[in-house]
This record gives C-alpha cells, structure tokens and sequence, in this order.
C-alpha cells in the first residue's frame, strides 16, 4: 500500500479531498493511506513561527528551514525513507509521466510552501522539485492535491476498469498518448448537433477508427506534435481531419512530444 503524507500549514485543507469520489474509495480499500502534517508542530517559539523576512530586503516572508528540515527528518525515521517533493515554480513541469514515475514509489512526502517561498536551504531535503504550471497559487497544498490525484488513479485497483488509465489523454503507455477523442453519450441528437454515425452503427471496428481521427484536436493544441529537432511542427488541419492518427504523423514528419528527444 502506497502511503502520501503532505507538509503543510494548513494539514486541514487535504482531507475533504482525499475522501471523496475515487481517493476516497481508493483509500477506503487500502490501495493508499494518506497523512497530513502541520509544520508548526515543529516550531519551538509560543507563536508557532514557520517565517520571517528575507536577508537582502524583498517582498513577504519566506518559510523557514529549521522547522522543514526537523519536520521532514521527524517523519522519515519511521518506516521507509519517503520521497521527498517540493512544489516550486523552479521545479520541472508534472507530466503524465512524472505521475507514473511517482506512481511507483513506496511512500511520498509533499512539502508544500506558503508566502514568498521558502529558504533555498531547506530543498537540499527534496529528491526532486515539482511545478504543476506557469501560474501563481497562495500554497503548494491545491498542487500537492493535483499531483495526488494524478498519481493514485494509476495504483491498481483505484479505478474500477484496469484499462481507464491507458486509454486516457497524456498515457505513455503503446495504447495511449494522445488526448482523448470526442466522446458521446445519449441523446443521439441533442439541440441540432448529432453522434457521428459510425458511433451509432454498431461497427466497434469502424467506431475505433473514427476514434483514431478525433484523438487531436491542433486547433487547440498544436504544441502537441514536434519535429525530431525540438520545433513545432505547422498543423495541417484539413490533412488531420482526414487522416488517421499513424497516417499523419508520417505523412507530416512529426512526432507526439512526449517521443521528442529534444523539448523546448
């Protein structure tokens, strides 16, 4: 069973999250247990100081080191040593892959910041630094949520059809990869717009088909493809609208970015 802790000063803002919809049948069933942890129990001054302001003048306060570093020794000298994760805007972008990545550890610790950051000192205590986008968050609580969720849907056994995390967008896996096609659902015809036929037709052979051509839409995301050097490929969308996935990729000499050897 994997176990996920988080470091926090605000332990309270995990556990609504971690007990509903697939977190929290998958911690109901033993598949992960989850543990939050209040930084300022790790504080030694009658106010529970976790910052102060930083050497050299600047705006806000940042999170000290002193209480991280006994914080984060404190709970790794029980049972197997945690890896360790910072959430920082220096970290490297969270990718479907990282998530798999994570997926296979034991045990996970997420150290999440407040305020202006945290002293430099203290990430000589991460395995690795993590950043879930190019945007401003108060905490790294709502990122240590996100990487979480992205990492327990892949433990077995936490989504009821072992398939669900192949086939979806972002899976590394043979079978995946690519956003996910459009999907439908009844009613067949719902105020004009219409289910494609070939979904109606009971054919799964041409319905897979038809999937393979809607798994991307480049009007909306054409940073997607790649050429073997690092640089975008132009989106041809006329060609993609009526090409199958393999057929356009090697008729456009591109590739999906994630099978890049150089990423921009």
């Amino acid at each position: 069973m994997m176990l996920i802790e988080t470091l926090s000063v605000f332990p309270e803002m995990f556990e609504p999250v971690m007990s509903t919809s697939i977190l929290g049948r998958a911690r109901q069933a033993g598949i992960f247990d989850f543990r939050a942890y209040d930084l300022r129990d790790w504080t030694h001054d009658r106010h529970r100081t976790v910052d102060d302001e930083p050497y050299g003048g600047g705006q806000g306060m940042l999170m000290k080191a002193p209480p991280i570093y006994e914080a984060v020794r404190s709970i790794a000298s029980s049972g197997p040593r945690p890896h360790v994760v910072f959430f920082t805007p220096c970290g490297a972008p969270f990718t479907q892959a990282a998530a798999e990545r994570l997926a296979m550890q034991e045990r996970l610790l997420f150290v999440c910041g407040r305020y202006e950051g945290i002293d430099e000192r203290a990430y000589d205590l991460a395995d690795e630094r993590i950043s879930i986008g190019d945007y401003v968050l108060t905490g790294g609580e709502l990122a240590a949520m996100v990487v979480t969720d992205a990492v327990v849907r892949l433990l077995p056994g936490a989504l009821g059809d072992a398939m669900s995390s192949v086939d979806e967008s972002f899976a590394t896996g043979d079978s995946g990869g690519l956003l996910e096609y459009a999907q439908y659902t009844r009613p067949a015809e719902f105020e004009g717009a219409v289910v494609p036929d070939v979904l109606l037709s009971g054919d799964h052979a041409k319905a897979s088909r038809e999937r393979n051509r809607s798994h991307v839409p480049l009007a909306s995301r054409p940073d997607f493809f790649r050429t073997p050097h690092g640089l975008r490929a132009r989106p041809r969308r006329a060609a993609y609208r009526a090409l199958s996935w393999a057929q356009s990729t090697e008729r456009l000499g591109v590739q999906p970015w994630y099978r890049s050897s150089i990423h921009l």
